[in-house]
């Protein structure tokens, strides 16, 4: 964000294409048809928007008009219990915590990301192996909210309608079963955004058939840009929200609303806002000789297109002639953007995530500053699955967004409890 002299708030191209969720190129079309025109800094000629400019677009609107600091302020009414599925490395647990619930139970198939659970939280109760050999019964009616990431399957039944018990087999199955024996007032199921078009839509209207058919209202279902949500990163996550049908009446579920401005990797790699102390130093992979030189010549924020055409030639192979921008190859990231979303490898060549300013890829430490771990939280296993067990989650700030809006909802539910009964009735 810059002001001139006037305090009029600008904001850079960068800054802009984050706010409205656009690209860069989509932008300077807009310049070039005169549907956003913005000014030149006199200094060096970058494009600069003012505040009025972007506000007549809602994402511009939502964030000027936040309420995020008073939803900061959400605290439960009692204590609220959670059970995590597909529980990963902690991303989301650790969000709901931070929420305010109670963690009783979380089940992981990966050994490495269980050890990761039990050596950051040793109380948390860590069910490890197959969700399916997991009996849930003695937990119901004793929980407030399930919630997971299920990975996503397709449900292939021709011509047919499917449903609960046609869903055996799949992980989504295994989760309303889950739901099924705990009976929780409120469920909480995450996903990659390519859910909504996975098998051409089918999948999701088949996840809410079940959800209606297991006995739960879904109350929202969006994708939530992370950027939003104090995380310096453009991932998004497919949140589906429903709560018990014995409790649906008359709630008003509010999605959070966004943190005061988009954070970039300064953000998370330095002392600031995010966290009281630069990055701390961490193992991480290393580039062959070869892409160290290649990666060398990138700028900040720039990919294979800013290399020499000759360099591009050799770098890109075959794809060098293929349609398609390939902006994740041979990438380097800015200090003043968001990181790209992370993959479970930092080094791969499609998906290349390499520091602002030295030739190398991000270390552990600076991938799990991206998705907001604090510190103090330590990975379990081999580089390669530590990488993966963060690339994987779900980050940490958005996960607490999403639970403090999951407490209010309690809220209302328990003070709905509370209501005296009139007399006649």
């Amino acid at each position: 964000m810059k002001t001139s002299g006037k305090d009029k708030e600008f904001f850079t191209i960068a800054q802009v294409a984050d706010i409205l969720g656009l690209s860069k190129e989509t932008l300077r079309r807009w310049e070039a048809s005169g549907k956003l025109i913005p000014e030149r800094d006199e200094g060096n000629n970058y494009r600069l928007y003012s505040r009025e400019q972007i506000e007549a677009f809602e994402p511009a609107q939502q964030l000027f008009s936040s309420n995020w600091g008073e939803e900061l302020q959400t605290t439960p009414h009692k204590s609220y219990s959670s059970v995590e599925l597909f529980a990963g490395a902690g991303g989301l647990a650790l969000g709901f915590e931070e929420a305010g619930f109670n963690t009783v139970l979380l089940n992981e198939l990966d050994k490495h990301a269980c050890a990761t659970l039990k050596k950051n939280r040793p109380e948390w109760k860590v069910a490890e192996g197959d969700i399916s050999k997991i009996d849930f019964t003695h937990l119901r009616d004793e929980i407030d909210v399930l919630s997971g990431g299920f990975p996503c399957q397709a449900f292939s039944y021709a011509g047919k309608k499917a449903g609960f018990e046609d869903a055996r087999g799949t992980l989504f199955f295994e989760f309303a079963r889950a739901v099924k024996e705990i009976n929780p007032k409120i469920i909480v199921a995450e996903n990659v955004r390519g859910l909504l078009k996975h098998d051409d839509g089918k999948t999701l209207e088949t996840i809410k058939s079940i959800i209606d058919e297991i006995g739960y209202d879904i109350l929202g279902c969006r994708v939530l840009k992370a950027v939003f949500y104090k995380v310096p990163q453009k991932r998004e996550r497919l949140i589906i929200v429903a709560v018990r049908k014995d409790l649906s009446q008359d709630l008003d579920f509010q999605w959070p609303s966004p943190f005061h401005r988009i954070l970039t990797m300064k953000d998370a790699l330095k002392e600031g806002e995010l966290y009281s102390s630069d990055v701390p130093p961490s193992e991480g992979q290393k580039y062959p000789a070869y892409k160290q030189d290649v990666l060398s010549m990138v700028p900040p924020g720039g990919y294979w297109r800013d290399l020499p055409v000759d360099v591009q030639r050799d770098y890109m192979k075959g794809s060098f002639h293929l349609g398609g921008g390939k902006t994740g190859m041979a990438r380097r990231l800015s200090w003043d953007e968001p990181s790209l979303t992370l993959t479970c490898a930092p080094a791969q060549k499609q998906t290349e995530r390499c520091h602002p300013e030295e030739t190398r890829p991000l270390t552990v430490r600076e991938y799990a500053r991206i998705q907001t771990f604090p510190d103090s939280w330590e990975f379990a296993g081999p580089l390669t699955a530590k990488y993966k067990q963060i690339g994987n989650a779900v980050p940490v700030n958005l996960a607490a967004a999403v639970g403090r809006s999951v407490v209010r909802l309690l809220n209302q539910i328990e003070s709905a409890d509370e209501l005296p009964i009139a007399v006649g009735q």
